[in-house]
């Protein structure tokens, strides 16, 4: 029996089903080998020669197919079809062949399917192939590079600039879009403009609106009328004259369809209609691949198969009529300078198929629908219109109006989809007219001037910054989802809504490699790049070559680099934002002067924690600072400072606020030589330290509060604001350890609880250990486990809803509701949970044939006679998700 091994166990599960029992199919849950994270990995000096390691969770995945094999001496690699995929393929060749798994007469072949479909596996078993080099070097020297850049860049970054965390060959550059797209903005000055706007009726009472389009003989342009008063005598202009049409033009129009998704195109779609990130978009689309609803998700590809496209105008024939299939296919070609994963685009493996014929979960069933649905619109016929322009003006040719719209005469793929836009766009050509003849006499219903100003480019979203990324040619289908990813969880960009913002890291390391490496965070050198890694892949050029001539460049710029030091830098980095940190004052006095002491300089810093902050270079005789960024007046109106906000005095003592290291806190009085611990208080997180005032501040300041003895043993009884919130306490003293603790439902109670409440949250609290070992009811009973036995249940936790399943509890992602969640579902996320712990992984396994004997003793008995016993191990390996593919 042929040794089958995919990805996914959920793939393998599935292409199982459709091998049937000839086959052994199992999983390699991603990539087993990657480059050790530690310095030699990839050595320049040996002819770039790299060091590859099983990954200590792979381990158990690579014997189980080499005991598979000690047994079956045929192996079939089937993994996914892309460059990643034919890694994985090649690094599990190689390591089976180093532990002698793969001899010199096992047969070893490779294949490729684009859908997970019987049809598509049978056929792909057909056509095996070996491993393609090219394509496997072409990955090779990516890895290679992302490793050179990183561990050689990243430490520059340490040493140079105290708080980044980490520089990358593709992320850095990304970086680099989303800071120079906000100085844009920052820079940006609005400029006033007004429109004039017309409401007209016709003869037969039908009113529709038009715009002023020529004022004095002459069109005009955007900015013409620049103020109020110019727009007021526009107005006049148009008030005093009888208005007529001057003519009616009716042109026919036509719109076609958007090509089929790849996979830069679903992510933005996504994003723009369902805010979907392109990480949960990705993970959605693996989903509905692996189970065999969509094609593969990672293309760049958007030509279609010949039996897809029959599929797909039947289904449109016989769902909308043949009216809306055209004559003739629609052939796409591809765009991307880079095709060689030139799969088919992502569409339904079956077209007849929509999302509510599939029982799937509702993140999946939004983009199944999504994908379904431009497919077939992709091949249906294109939309008619008649697009209509309306001129209205005076005799004496003095004012001219124009007003648009358009009919829709057939609406062809746009009865199924259309696809989104980025922004809001005001169109005026969606505008229905009412009929108009030339000559019709205008009633003016309504003169309306109205005020605008210019606006600056929008912040990116995850969908503009893909396809800023893809025209610019920077990185790959495969890593846009885990380049936007690793910049925001590295804190160098944060999501506001929808919107990406650079932080003041990411202000910072873009300015660091930009004056110091800024080559490598070049648009075209990157570009660049990544196409004679293209040519790599098409066996036109030598990978190695590749990297011998970056190497050669780079590690003399990381060179150049040693002798810096920390202050030049930072002074450096000064100079560069100084049109933002610094920008000029009202008075045309120096930004850069401090405005407390009135002698020191304000220069950029940095912390320790990273973050960045401008200070005065009077310090320590002069504490002022302020947030990185441009002066805020108001801000610094509230600012805490080194030295503590003064929020006023109360019994003779002074009373800040201060930024400390844990957190806000208010402190009473100095901290002197004979009192180096004053009264101090941490400032709750639901309080704004900056808003503060002085009454709030002591109250704070007169916690712990004694409410009084306990009424049964006299131990005092505390209020007090701790690490979880607002509680009570009973104990001699609050630092006690002992003693009894009890939430209080909110902050303001702490002020305000009596004894007898005290007393009753203290005795339920003691009544609940008593109660300890009494499961909470779950939210929702989901069954047995299906495999191994025992209830799996749906409860409510601290930190959201959860599956759990003998000692195992495992989180159910935010997109999920709990009543969508299906058992195949809950049973992949205890997998994927028990793989991370080998403990809970032991305990399940002894658990295991107890629950199974119980629960599924004739199905057991059943697969005993399929497989052989030793087979079983392999099988029931632990679940998890495939290994991450690529950063860059």
């Amino acid at each position: 029996m042929p040794v089958v091994v995919v990805e996914s166990p959920a793939k393998a599960k599935t292409i199982n089903k459709y091998l049937g029992d000839n086959y052994t199919v199992l999983a390699s849950y991603g990539h087993v080998r990657d480059l050790p994270p530690k310095d030699g990995s990839v050595d320049p000096e040996r002819d770039f020669e790299m060091l590859w390691e099983i990954a200590s969770d792979s381990k158990k995945h690579v014997k189980a197919i080499a005991d598979a094999l000690a047994k079956d001496n045929e192996l079939i690699l089937a993994t996914d079809p892309d460059r990643e995929g034919e890694a994985i393929s090649w690094h599990l060749q190689e390591a089976l062949t180093k532990r002698k798994s793969i001899k010199k007469d096992t047969p070893v072949s490779r294949v490729v399917f684009n859908a997970i479909t019987k049809n598509a596996v049978t056929e792909a078993m057909k056509n095996p192939r070996q491993v393609d080099m090219p394509l496997v070097e072409a990955y090779l020297a990516r890895r290679a590079l992302d490793y050179l850049v990183g561990f050689n860049l990243s430490p520059v970054l340490w040493r140079k600039l105290p708080g980044a965390k980490s520089a990358g060959r593709v992320q850095s550059v990304t970086l680099r879009i989303i800071v120079e797209r906000e100085m844009e903005i920052e820079a940006f000055r609005n400029r006033e403009y007004w429109s004039v706007k017309v409401l007209l009726a016709t003869p037969r009472g039908q009113e529709f609106e038009a715009r002023l389009v020529t004022l004095a003989g002459k069109k005009l342009d955007k900015f013409d009328l620049g103020n109020q008063t110019q727009a007021e005598m526009a107005v006049q202009a148009i008030t005093s004259r009888d208005l007529s049409v001057t003519s009616v033009e009716a042109k026919p129009a036509s719109r076609n369809p958007s090509a089929p998704f790849m996979t830069s195109t679903l992510q933005q779609e996504a994003s723009r209609k369902f805010g979907m990130g392109a990480r949960q978009t990705m993970s959605t689309a693996q989903r509905l691949y692996e189970a065999g609803h969509i094609t593969y998700m990672r293309t760049d590809g958007i030509d279609m198969a010949p039996e897809a496209v029959v599929m797909a105008r039947d289904a449109i024939k016989e769902r909308f009529g043949a009216d809306y299939v055209p004559d003739q296919p629609r052939i796409y070609k591809n765009k991307a300078k880079n095709a060689q994963e030139a799969h088919e685009c992502i569409r339904p493996t079956e077209m007849t198929r929509d999302a509510a014929s599939l029982k799937l979960e509702p993140d999946q069933a939004k983009l199944y629908d999504l994908i379904w649905k431009r497919t077939l619109a992709c091949q249906m016929e294109s939309a008619r219109m008649e697009r209509t322009t309306v001129e209205v003006g005076a005799k004496d040719g003095q004012v001219g109006l124009r007003a648009t719209g358009q009919v829709v005469l057939f609406d062809g793929f746009l009865k199924v989809y259309e696809e989104g836009r980025d922004d809001d766009v005001v169109d005026d050509d969606d505008k229905r007219l009412p009929q108009i003849s030339k000559d019709d006499k205008m009633d003016k219903r309504a003169v309306t001037p109205e005020q605008h100003f210019t606006q600056p480019p929008p912040r990116y979203t995850e969908a503009t910054l893909v396809k800023r990324m893809e025209e610019l040619g920077i990185g790959r289908p495969s890593t846009y989802a885990s380049i936007v990813t690793t910049i925001q969880d590295r804190e160098y960009v944060r999501k506001e809504g929808n919107r990406l913002i650079p932080e003041d890291k990411g202000r910072l390391v873009t300015a660091f490699l930009e004056n110091y490496f800024r080559r490598y965070v070049g648009y075209d050198f990157t570009a660049d790049l990544e196409d004679q890694l293209d040519k790599v892949s098409a066996a036109d050029a030598n990978y190695k070559d590749v990297l011998s001539r970056f190497w050669r460049d780079f590690s003399a710029a990381i060179a150049e680099t040693a002798d810096l030091r920390i202050t030049e830098v930072l002074e450096k980095i000064n100079e560069v934002l100084e049109p933002h940190l610094f920008p000029a004052t009202e008075d045309g006095g120096d930004p850069r002067l401090c405005p407390n002491c009135g002698a020191g300089r304000l220069s950029m810093r940095t912390a320790r924690s990273g973050g960045a902050f401008i200070g005065c270079s009077n310090y320590p005789e002069c504490r002022y600072t302020r947030p990185f960024g441009p002066p805020d007046p108001e801000a610094e109106a509230s600012a805490i400072s080194p030295d503590g906000k003064l929020l006023g005095e109360d019994m003779g003592d002074e009373i800040r606020v201060f930024k400390g290291r844990f957190g806000p806190y208010v402190q009473r009085g100095p901290m002197t030589e004979e009192n180096k611990k004053p009264p101090r208080q941490s400032v709750p997180k639901e309080w704004p330290a900056e808003e503060l005032e002085l009454e709030a501040a002591v109250r704070l300041l007169s916690l712990p509060r004694e409410i009084g003895p306990h009424p049964e043993d006299g131990v005092m009884v505390w209020a007090n604001i701790g690490r979880y919130g607002a509680y009570i306490k009973h104990a001699e003293s609050t630092s006690d350890r002992g003693g009894t603790n009890a939430n209080l439902e909110g902050l303001d109670e702490v002020f305000s609880v009596g004894m007898n409440r005290a007393v009753q949250l203290l005795a339920e609290k003691v009544a609940s250990r008593g109660g300890r070992g009494k499961a909470a009811p779950p939210i929702r009973e989901m069954g047995d486990h299906p495999d191994m036995g025992g209830a799996v249940n749906i409860m409510e936790g601290k930190y959201g809803p959860y599956v759990k399943w003998e000692k195992v509890n495992a989180t159910i992602p935010k997109e999920i509701e709990p009543a969508d969640l299906t058992m195949e579902r809950a049973v992949e996320l205890i997998e994927e949970k028990l793989a991370k712990s080998p403990a809970k992984r032991k305990a399940a396994k002894k658990a295991a044939p107890k629950k199974a004997a119980a629960n599924k003793a004739p199905a057991k008995k059943a697969a005993a006679k399929k497989a052989p016993a030793k087979k079983a191990p392999a099988k029931k390996a632990a679940t998890k998700k495939p290994a991450a593919k690529s950063e860059e």
